[in-house]
This record gives C-alpha cells, sequence and structure tokens, in this order.
C-alpha cells in the first residue's frame, strides 16, 4: 500500500469513527450540554481529520478554506467542551457563539485573503497561536476543576480525553508553525493521520469504558437534598464520617471559609480525599464538589432572603455572609437552585407573610 493510500485510509477511519461518535452523543444524551459540545467537537474533529495537512506550499483552494475555518472553530468547541465537562452547571452565553464565530471568520479570511496576499506566515502563525491560547485555556480548565469531580470512575477519563486532545492539537499547531512555507512531504501527513486515528480510537474506546450517565449527568437530574437518609446496607463507619460532615456544615458552617477545598474538608475528618469523594458522591448523590458546597450556601441564603428582620440587608452582604465570594456567581447558583433569582426570591416570601 502507498504512503498516500494509507493517509487516505487513515483519513477516512477517523472520520468514520468519529461521525459515529457524534451520532451516538446525539442519539443518547441529546439534552445534555456537555454531551451537545462533546458531539460538535467530534464533527470539528471530522472536519480536521478530513482536511489537515502538515505544512502548506501552495495556496488554499475555496474548496478546502470552510473545512479549515471549521476545523480552526472546532478549538473553541474544544475549550467549552472541556469546561462543560467539568462543570456540571456550564451554560453557553452569547458570548461564547461570538468567539466561535471571529476564530472561524478569521480562520476562513486568513485563507482565502490573507495567505494569497502574500501573508502566508502571518496567517498560520497567527491561527496556530489562537489554537495554542485556547488550548492552554482547556487545560487551565481541567486543572481548576479536575479536584471538584466526584465521580471517580469518570475523573481519569475526563483528563485522558482532555489531555490527548491537547497534545495533539497543541503538537500540531507548533509544527504547522514552525514548518510554513514547506512541503514536508507524504510521509509525515501519514504518520500525522496515522496519530489521529489512534488517538481517536483511544478517546472512543475510553469512552466505552464509563457509564454514560457517569461520564454526562442526566440534564433532568435534581439537586441532591443536603440531609440524605441511610441507604440500606451502609456500614456504621460510614454514616460516623456522614454525622461529622454533616455538623461541619451545619455548625460550624465550614462552607463559608474561603477557598474550602475537598482537601482541608478531609483533613478535618481526618480521611483519605479519595474516600470524602466517595462519600459525598455515593451516599449524599452529589457529583462535583462545588455544587454540595453551594447547596449549604443557598440554604443559609435563603433562610436570610425569608427573614423579615434582615429585609434591609443588601443581597450582596448575604451572598458573602453565605460563603460566596462574588454576586455574580450566588445569582447565577440560587437561581439554578430555585429558579428565581434572590430579589425575586426575598420579595416572593415577604409577600407570603
Amino acid at each position: 500500500m502507498t504512503s498516500a493510500a494509507l493517509e487516505l485510509a487513515f483519513r477516512a477511519a477517523s472520520v468514520a469513527l468519529l461521525l459515529v461518535l457524534t451520532a451516538s452523543l446525539v442519539s443518547d444524551f441529546r439534552n445534555v450540554l456537555a454531551a451537545r459540545l462533546g458531539a460538535a467537537f467530534a464533527l470539528g474533529s471530522a472536519a480536521h481529520a478530513a482536511s489537515y495537512s502538515v505544512g502548506i506550499s501552495s495556496l488554499v483552494p475555496a474548496w478546502h478554506a470552510p473545512l479549515i475555518a471549521l476545523s480552526t472553530g472546532n478549538i473553541v468547541v474544544f475549550w467549552l467542551f472541556t469546561r462543560a465537562l467539568f462543570d456540571d452547571e456550564f451554560r453557553l452565553h452569547r458570548r461564547h457563539g461570538l468567539t466561535w464565530g471571529l476564530v472561524t471568520a478569521f480562520s476562513f479570511v486568513s485563507c482565502l485573503w490573507i495567505a494569497p496576499s502574500g501573508h502566508v506566515r502571518f496567517a498560520v502563525t497567527a491561527v496556530n497561536l489562537i489554537v495554542l491560547g485556547f488550548i492552554a485555556l482547556a487545560i487551565m480548565q481541567t486543572i481548576a476543576s479536575w479536584s471538584a469531580d466526584l465521580v471517580e470512575r469518570r475523573r481519569r477519563v475526563r483528563v485522558f480525553i482532555v489531555c490527548a486532545a491537547a497534545l495533539y492539537g497543541g503538537l500540531n499547531a507548533l509544527l504547522q508553525i514552525l514548518v510554513v512555507g514547506s512541503d514536508v512531504g507524504d510521509v509525515a501527513n501519514t504518520v500525522n493521520t496515522g496519530m489521529l486515528a489512534s488517538i481517536v480510537a483511544a478517546i472512543a474506546y475510553a469512552m466505552m469504558r464509563v457509564d454514560g450517565a457517569d461520564l454526562f449527568p442526566a440534564a433532568t437530574d435534581a439537586a441532591p437534598a443536603i440531609a440524605a437518609s441511610q441507604p440500606v446496607g451502609e456500614d456504621a463507619a460510614d454514616q460516623k464520617l456522614i454525622d461529622a460532615l454533616m455538623r461541619l456544615m451545619a455548625d460550624e458552617r465550614i462552607y463559608r471559609q474561603e477557598n474550602i477545598s475537598i482537601g482541608v474538608l478531609a483533613g478535618r475528618l481526618k480521611i483519605p480525599e479519595y474516600r470524602l469523594r466517595r462519600l459525598i458522591n455515593q451516599r449524599l448523590g452529589y457529583r462535583n464538589f462545588n455544587v454540595f458546597l453551594n447547596n449549604h450556601r443557598i440554604e443559609e441564603a435563603k433562610a436570610a432572603l425569608a427573614d423579615p428582620a434582615q429585609a434591609e440587608v443588601p443581597v450582596i452582604t448575604i451572598a458573602m455572609d453565605s460563603g460566596f465570594q462574588s454576586l455574580g456567581p450566588f445569582n447565577r447558583a440560587f437561581k439554578a437552585v430555585t429558579g428565581v433569582t434572590p430579589t425575586e426570591y426575598r420579595r416572593l416570601k415577604v409577600n407570603a407573610v
């Protein structure tokens, strides 16, 4: 088999597998944001697999430019995917769509106007620096959010997906910057497409090893109650730890502490982090440590907002006293739990008296 034929086979295998992955995510988890973004990322990766070549020695044909633009814009989708993958409460905003549109449009303009005007190196370097920037954002988001994930079975898979995609994308972006204007030959492109096919297969296999309900939470899942009843068969040691944990939350209100982490909480209980993760996830029903903390904070804020004696206390004061660091996150978290803003909640309670 010739190098060109092998390259075509790798491209076809990658595209086929990515399209199957896209269809599977849309079919099984169409109502889950992280899954929808994952499907969009897989679809954009298919465009990348079909269009990407190492090095640029000639101008890009007009029909090829949309594929390259979609492939470039896919890095924004990857960044959003990592955010949704590690934060069950993440929501899309118009600015996210605008960011994707700007990156995609710049890539398209670079292909059809900037590069043909004699600025190939500038066009390729600028596009790939944007790619590297969003990869860096995705990695930082992964590092910042990973410790809050309480579902042990998906933590390693999530990190593998992000790291594999980031490593491949980052190396390709650097390679494009280094060899721009050069024709590196068919062998380099065959090796690259082979690596892509292997990474896509590895990610698909890793996702198959984890239950979909663990990787992507159901969109209709309600927030768990702060106090959970004891499951049948729970051993006494776990129950004692849960009781101690709830005392820390209810009596000491440890959730008010700035930058409280699962490590700090585990240290107070004198148990390993992994055991505390398992207790909060499997016994209390939480998937994310920050949601666990915020639910306690919101319960305190609800009581304060409904208290006639605190009717004149500013909402931001109540938010800060409850453990939130700023008003924006408090408003978003409060509305996600109650369905109304803090001000609306206070007004409803006052009118109900």
